[in-house]
């Protein structure tokens, strides 16, 4: 089983950077891939990025490329998220998610194809 645990969050200003973390602490053995999505009041949930199980291959969404980042220490069964130049924009609940899988072929993946969801963890960026 995967159990994920989102932390990192906060209050922020226009410019800063904020790294976001999830781990699982379920016991599990089997490759997932992880990803990350946001969630602002009134809107749907969006894919943000992706990381393989291996870590090997990641995927950033288009607009945010450039600013965000993924990784993953397998060691540590922690996916991160570094959000740098953050904009008010960017202000959403931040949830994790896996799906277990053996490929390492990673793009955008829909909320739809996750099987796991941590609580989230939300991110305030004041201008």
């Amino acid at each position: 089983q995967v159990q994920l645990v989102e932390s990192g969050g906060g209050l922020v200003q226009a410019g800063a950077a904020l790294r976001l973390s999830c781990t699982n602490s379920g016991r599990t053995f089997s490759p997932y891939a992880a990803a990350w999505f946001r969630q602002a009041p009134g809107k749907e949930r969006e894919f943000v990025a992706a990381v393989s199980w291996s870590g090997g291959n990641t995927y950033v969404e288009d607009s945010l490329k450039g600013r965000f980042t993924i990784s993953r220490d397998s060691a540590k069964n922690t996916v991160y998220l570094q959000m740098d130049n953050l904009k008010p924009e960017d202000t959403a609940r931040y949830y994790c998610g896996a799906r277990l899988t053996t490929t390492q072929a990673i793009g955008v993946m829909p909320p739809s194809l996750i099987q796991f969801w941590g609580q989230g963890t939300q991110v305030t960026v004041s201008s």
